[in-house]
């Protein structure tokens, strides 16, 4: 497999788990991602990227003052053997979004 296959597998998941699991309420942007190559992928390869609900509790906890929070996820990407082909480090930065002011309009 080439390097950005192993990556492009990997890169939308965490965002689209936490915009599902945290609800409308919140913005979940990419921050930054890296990848660490440690041996050739050959054959099938596969990722498991979840996120615990007690992640998803600190996150909503971290984030209801309004202020910005950026967890930190690892993902192993493994062969068929279960060794380890590469490790992915995903970035986000998720913030409660803030309702407009009434007051403020016009």
């Amino acid at each position: 497999h080439f390097g950005g296959s192993l990556f492009a597998m990997c890169d939308p998941f965490h965002a689209l788990i936490l915009i599902k699991q945290l609800g409308p309420g919140y913005v979940v942007w990419d921050k930054s991602a890296t990848i660490d190559f440690l041996r050739p992928g050959r054959g099938v390869v596969t990722a498991t990227m979840e996120i615990p609900e007690t992640e998803v509790a600190a996150i909503r906890e971290q984030s209801a003052s309004g202020a910005a929070v950026e967890p930190v996820f690892v993902v192993e990407v493994v062969d068929q053997e279960r060794l380890v082909v590469a490790r992915v480090t995903k970035t986000l930065h998720v913030k409660k979004r803030v309702a407009a002011d009434p007051a403020s309009d016009g």
